[in-house]
């Protein structure tokens, strides 16, 4: 099996990018995950004149297999790497040359091209039919007390561009309530890593009592379980990553739209509900049928065509 060292800051979204693209064409992953040394984590990736020496990663010049890079950081890092016997591979748009990477692999609202240019329609991630059912066996009974349909809630945070306080909490704990009474409908409800622990409390304080289920972030994740048995997900929309792992389901998806922008994650939001896969939350739960749009495998399939592995 092809090795494939993954160099990427520590974000749960690049992370995820990165290990399903690898999985996805049957390469042994290893993470290498970026610190950067001072003085270089005060500066940008781009002014990192020798980026692998610059996170500590220097020892790994000319080992054979695919260095892959999943944002600015990691593809700088990957680029650095290339050689004889070691392929570069950039995940999202590098914000450099393409011509240093044997293979981009970009989503179409990064809005790139070339020859070496593989375009997907959304991030790429883990979320597989396999691991979908393999989670349903095993959740489906611990959210069988719950009313149905059942409602997942995916839950971003703020991220320098988007801003999601108990402001925003407070109006949509009040909207999952009004939609969840009426529909007799079950929630789900968890938080990432960026969410505001203040800003679940509200969703807690207010839906708590009317039967939704929260994961407190201990014990097993269910997020995967989440997926598979939910009717219906409602996601925040500042997440390119968690949006992509959603509509990779059967299930219509539903968009929180939050204060701020992003013209990159805005023209990605856009272009899926101009596909109708999914729809802006308004308060309302009208289902309607959808299938799993998911281009991960195929990007898999055209790095193992293109590397000739």
């Amino acid at each position: 099996m092809v090795s494939a060292r993954i160099f990427c800051t520590d974000l749960a979204g690049l992370r995820a990018q990165a290990l399903g693209l690898a999985e996805a064409a049957g390469l042994a992953p290893e993470f290498c995950v970026l610190n950067p040394k001072a003085p270089w984590d005060r500066l940008s990736p781009r002014l990192w004149l020798r980026p692998a020496w610059a996170v500590g990663c220097q020892s790994l010049d000319g080992a054979p297999g695919i260095a892959l890079g999943a944002g600015g950081a990691g593809a700088r890092v990957a680029a650095a790497l290339r050689g004889p016997t070691t392929k570069a591979v950039a995940v999202q748009h590098p914000r450099m040359k393409l011509s240093a990477f044997d293979l981009v692999m970009a989503a179409r609202h990064d809005g790139i091209k070339g020859d070496n240019v593989v375009i997907t329609r959304t991030a790429l991630h883990r979320v597989t039919q396999e691991r979908l059912a393999a989670a349903k066996r095993h959740w489906a009974p611990v959210f069988a007390p719950l009313r149905r349909p059942l409602v997942a809630v995916l839950l971003g945070g703020a991220n320098g561009r988007y801003r999601f306080d108990a402001a925003q909490a407070l109006e949509l704990a009040i909207m999952l309530g009004a939609m969840a009474r009426p529909a007799g409908a079950g929630l789900l409800i968890t938080g990432s890593r960026r969410t505001d622990p203040a800003t679940l409390s509200i969703l807690r304080q207010v839906l708590a009592p009317q039967g939704a289920w929260f994961w407190d972030g201990t014990g097993e994740n269910p997020y995967f379980g989440m997926l598979a048995c939910a009717d219906a997900i409602i996601v925040t929309a500042d997440s390119v990553s968690m949006v992509s792992e959603a509509v990779a389901t059967a299930a219509p998806v539903f968009l929180v739209r939050l204060p701020g922008h992003s013209k990159r994650i805005g023209l990605f939001m856009d272009m899926l509900a101009a596909d109708g896969r999914v729809r802006d939350f308004a308060g309302r739960l009208d289902l309607w049928e959808t299938a799993p749009l998911d281009d991960t495998a195929r990007a898999g399939a055209e790095l193992r065509d293109r590397l000739r592995l």
